[in-house]
């Protein structure tokens, strides 16, 4: 965690532009550059890249920032510039790929339900236009409330931050620095890389799957363990053929 490498701070410039940016200009470049459903009218081809630098308030692009200096500049100056390029946009593209996975399964359970009580696919895509509008609806009989919930807010809901990304790199931190000891302002002992990083993501897991969140709500958790799991993939089979000898310059 020494100085910060060049394509980290090129990243990191790009970011803190975009969010003040977005703080200037307001919903509008929400609208644009956050990642929303594919079905959502809001979406955009760009948008699994353009949301890794749109963020939603101080503390979330503070968190981020910090963990890019200090997980990421190891990583780029192990794995090489264009390496390491490769390796952050493919961890937040894969991110977004699980979390729009995730999104469309609730989605279309949603659908189903829907349709199940009558509902036909011009119905429901009426109902589900006129939510995401009026932010308003009324469960019709015989609807999980639990199931349709899940459904809007996979509808109109949009994802933004560098997290999927920075839990790519953090796997990748852990993978070739596993015993090198974290100090966290919340934990009063040094924790191991490689314990530290896998519990993190379990807790993502658990956070997905029940919907308790220890850091509160609003995080697309999913996408914290598809930016884990491509880092862990690229990370891997990089690794598997000795990467080190192997650098992109």
């Amino acid at each position: 965690m020494g100085r910060m490498t060049e394509t980290v701070k090129v990243l990191l410039i790009i970011n803190v532009i975009f969010f003040i940016g977005s703080q200037l200009i307001g919903d509008v470049a929400y609208e644009y550059f956050a990642l929303w459903f594919f079905k959502n009218p809001n979406f955009q081809i760009w948008q699994p890249v353009s949301h890794m630098f749109m963020h939603g308030s101080f503390m979330h692009i503070l968190f981020n920032m910090y963990a890019l200096w200090a997980f990421g500049s190891p990583i780029e100056q192990m794995l090489g510039q264009k390496k390491f390029i490769f390796f952050y946009f493919s961890a937040g593209i894969g991110a977004a790929m699980l979390h729009t996975l995730v999104n469309f399964f609730a989605y279309q359970n949603g659908v189903d339900a829907l349709m199940s009580v009558g509902m036909s696919p011009a119905d429901v895509n009426e109902f589900v236009t006129q939510a995401f509008q009026t932010n308003q609806f009324r469960i019709p009989q015989g609807v999980d409330e639990g199931t349709l919930r899940s459904m809007l807010q996979a509808f109109s809901n949009p994802a933004v931050g560098a997290s999927g990304a920075i839990y790519g790199i953090l796997v990748a931190f852990g993978m070739m620095f596993p015993n090198v000891e974290l100090f966290l302002l919340f934990v009063p002992v040094p924790i191991k890389a490689k314990y530290f990083i896998p519990g993190l993501i379990a807790l993502d897991l658990f956070s997905g799957f029940t919907g308790f969140s220890l850091f509160g709500g609003s995080i697309a958790h999913f996408a914290h363990v598809g930016g884990a799991l491509f880092g862990f993939i690229m990370m891997y089979y990089w690794k598997k053929n000795q990467f080190k000898n192997n650098r992109w310059y």
